[in-house]
């Protein structure tokens, strides 16, 4: 029988289990990158989550909607199935399996992926993806541990930064009982077409036929004709074309799709107004339809965006176009080197964090001098590195899926700002975020946030030693692709033996071994080969070899000829102090030392206009008991546990109801705190649950608390209108002893009674739907937004 080219749809579990392909050596190597990382966990969590509702049962996922995911190409040669084509995305779900593994661990309803992963023959694990090159550290990552990148090929480097990043822009709704949810809906909906050859020839006919691109033109050639067509002069068709080339080639030596980036940046920043509601069948907004057309989104708003002419359209490159494409560049270039005053924006960038180029860009106008901009851009990256520490102290994700609705808010009510309203528009801001370092005083190194652990670990050393006079490199700190990086140091060996006195089992001591307080960045080798010694050796090693003040600081000998040292100590007040052994509470005091510090190191001064100079940060508060950081991690007492976990399924109730009935909470995911909320015209609009009530409110927190009071006034001089539109009385509390103000209605029924839960939500967002109702508009005439 003669073999021929076959085609055929294949689900990921179809297509991987028990399978076995290889590459051929002259195949290129694995060379993903950050972006498309991050685009293909956007994409399948944010179709999967279109339909999953947190009232479904688990069969339900088999009529969720599909994806597709491409196609591979096959040849057939030596009884082996090479990859031709796709071994990059074939790559990527094989990491995104094993990540799913570790997560799906010790939950009920876990999705065996493993024979997705490998196959094993004879006591052998053979990976399904079978590339020797690479079964070192895929065995690794399969294992938990961390690769040793020392000596490693680009292929393998880059395989172990791919699956940090999966973890870094993996969406927090997904997890929990929800995880096996999407392993099921990915494992069976989600397809590719596997296209198999049985020559070599073949397929790799198939495969320059399925990428020659031919004459295809990219979306930001396509904007650009559509632009010259609406020109009419044709010398200012060509100095349009001279300008708009420069500006793209300038991007394309960043990367190929750099110049398109751009252009989804620039349009969301100053004028997108819109977003997709996060639920089944939502239609696509400004956001989106600039992520994936932004040519025609301009075409269809050439209006609002002031292009009605032909001078219009020529503007728009020559004034407009230069103006963004210039500071985009700069800003760009900022990213991948640090660049005085606008270092956050490396910093953010180390991090993994890749929305803040459209916040930076929104707050800048044609107008703005130069000066101008640097301050603008400084104050708004300043503001991203400061929330992003907050939010990843507090155990927080910064995940592209899970921040998006935030920083697409944030970035409207950035624009049309001059840098004194920015200054104090982002110190409100920052002043309202409930995150902050004493929040989380338990901060701990787990498997998830190795690369935002390190970050942490790298600020607080830099800022330690150049505050110090010592030389100190940020990029040094966090590099990898030096011959000795920097990697984490656990004060405390991995020896339970010696703390059992301490801690009643190894799974405790292996929590607290983790804990900020006692870890430190050493070079490799030094780190290597301290690995079980005792503390006192340890310490020793760190005062004579180690580069850093913060792990000499832990010596007697780092106090005795150190200016620098002491003038900082003076001038800060920090508890700096040495240790003869380092038990548990020497460990605890490091952790509180280590959370002072960072409220040096991301202090909110720096969003001030003049970047609040030496000023000394307000140090708040220690919570150890119930605090802020509750929501994210639940304290251990039992009581609080229960009421913990009880909040938290009463929002999923809650909220699915919300979804269903209106836009107003719709990218509001449930949480353990006692009150969810929306910011809308303003204000905020917030469902506060107690034990044995519900309350719905308008929180009246404006961004000036200078405006609180007259709004309430004003509002309050329509009461008898208002509550009788709203059909009953309301709570009318000005609070004249704090900046806020409320407005609300009390629904009987609270977390304690589990079997009313349904009764009470469907009665709460009816009201939040009248006095939302009722107020909004009000509120945003009165607001002016």
């Amino acid at each position: 029988m003669t073999k021929r080219i076959e085609g055929r749809a294949r689900t990921v579990r179809e297509l991987l289990d028990g399978a076995r392909y290889t590459i051929d050596f002259y195949q290129r190597e694995y060379a993903w990158q950050e972006r498309q990382v991050r685009e293909l966990i956007d994409d399948l969590s944010g179709k999967f989550l279109d339909f999953y509702q947190p009232e479904h049962a688990r069969r339900a996922v088999a009529d969720y909607g599909h994806y597709f995911l491409g196609s591979i190409v096959i040849s057939h040669k030596r009884s082996k199935r090479f990859i031709v084509d796709g071994q990059q995305r074939l790559t990527t779900l094989s990491l995104l399996l094993i990540f799913l593994n570790h997560q799906q661990r010790g939950i009920e309803g876990a999705v065996d992926v493993t024979k997705l992963i490998y196959s094993e023959r004879f006591g052998t694990k053979d990976f399904n993806l079978a590339v020797p090159e690479r079964e070192g550290v895929m065995q690794t990552l399969l294992e938990g541990g961390s690769p040793n990148l020392h000596d490693a090929s680009e292929s393998v480097v880059t395989i172990a930064r791919r699956y940090e990043n999966i973890g870094d822009h993996f969406p927090e709704e997904i997890s929990g009982e929800v995880l096996p949810y999407f392993v099921d809906w990915l494992l069976e909906n989600v397809h590719l077409v596997e296209i198999e050859a049985y020559k070599d020839e073949d397929a790799y006919t198939i495969f320059e036929t399925m990428n020659d691109r031919g004459l295809s033109l990219s979306l930001a050639e396509m904007l650009k004709g559509y632009v010259l067509a609406n020109i009419t002069r044709e010398e200012d068709q060509r100095a349009v074309n001279t300008t708009w080339k420069a500006h793209m080639q300038a991007f394309k030596e960043f990367g190929d799709d750099e110049d398109i980036d751009f252009f989804k940046n620039w349009l969301r920043a100053r004028y997108a107004e819109t977003i997709r509601p996060g639920k089944k069948g939502a239609e696509n907004k400004d956001y989106e339809r600039i992520g994936s057309e932004f040519h025609r989104w301009v075409r269809d708003q050439r209006e609002r965006m002031g292009l009605k002419s032909s001078e219009s359209y020529v503007r728009f490159v020559q004034r407009d176009l230069n103006f963004y494409g210039k500071y985009a560049l700069a800003i760009r270039r900022a990213s991948t080197q640090i660049t005085e005053g606008w270092e956050s924006i490396y910093f953010n960038e180390d991090r993994g964090f890749t929305l803040q180029h459209q916040a930076l860009l929104a707050a800048l106008h044609p107008g703005d001098s130069d000066q101008v901009v640097r301050q603008k851009v400084r104050l708004v990256a300043d503001f991203l590195d400061i929330w992003l520490a907050r939010r990843v102290w507090n155990f927080r994700t910064i995940a592209y899926s899970s921040v998006k609705y935030t920083l697409f808010m944030l970035t409207r009510e950035l624009r049309h700002r001059n840098v004194q309203e920015l200054s104090d528009f982002l110190r409100e801001q920052l002043d309202a975020q409930p995150e902050t370092f004493v929040t989380q005083p338990r901060l701990r190194l787990h498997n998830q946030n190795y690369r935002q652990i390190r970050h942490i670990l790298a600020r607080l050393t830099h800022w330690v030693d150049a505050q110090c006079g010592l030389t100190s490199h940020f990029e040094d700190l966090v590099s990898q692709g030096r011959a000795r990086p920097f990697e984490i140091e656990h004060i405390w060996a991995d020896d339970y033996d010696r703390f059992a006195d301490d801690f009643a089992h190894p799974s405790e001591f292996e929590v607290e071994r983790n804990r900020l307080g006692g870890l430190l960045l050493l070079q490799r080798g030094l780190n290597q080969s301290l690995g079980d010694a005792t503390f006192e050796v340890k310490r020793d090693a760190y005062v004579t070899q180690g580069e850093s003040m913060l792990a000499r600081s832990l010596h007697p000998a780092a106090y005795a000829k150190s200016p620098g040292f002491r003038a900082l100590r003076e001038r800060t007040g920090l508890a700096f102090k040495p240790y003869e052994s380092f038990g548990p509470e020497a460990q605890a005091e490091r952790q509180e030392l280590y959370i002072r510090i960072a409220e040096w190191v991301w202090n909110p001064s720096r969003l001030e206009v003049d970047g609040g100079g030496e000023r000394a940060p307000v140090h708040g508060e220690i919570v150890y008991g119930e605090s802020l950081a509750a929501k994210a991690v639940p304290s251990e007492r039992p009581s609080d546990i229960r009421r913990f976990e009880a909040r938290y399924g009463f929002w999923k109730v809650l909220l699915a109801e919300s979804h269903a009935r209106s836009e107003l909470h719709t990218n509001i995911s449930p949480g353990r705190a006692s009150y969810v909320g929306a910011r809308r015209h303003g204000q905020e609009w917030n469902y506060v649950v107690l034990m044995e009530e519900t309350r719905v409110e308008l929180y009246i927190n404006s961004s000036n608390p200078a405006d609180n009071k007259p709004l309430f006034d004003a509002l309050h001089a329509e009461r008898e209108a208002i509550e009788a539109a709203f059909g009953d009385n309301l709570d009318w509390q000005r609070l004249d002893d704090k900046k806020v103000s409320r407005i609300s209605y009390t629904v009987p029924g609270g977390w304690a009674d589990e079997a009313r839960w349904g009764e009470v939500a469907g009665r709460a967002v009816g009201a939040m739907e009248r006095l939302y109702g009722v107020l909004g508009e009000r509120v945003g005439v009165l607001e002016g937004v």
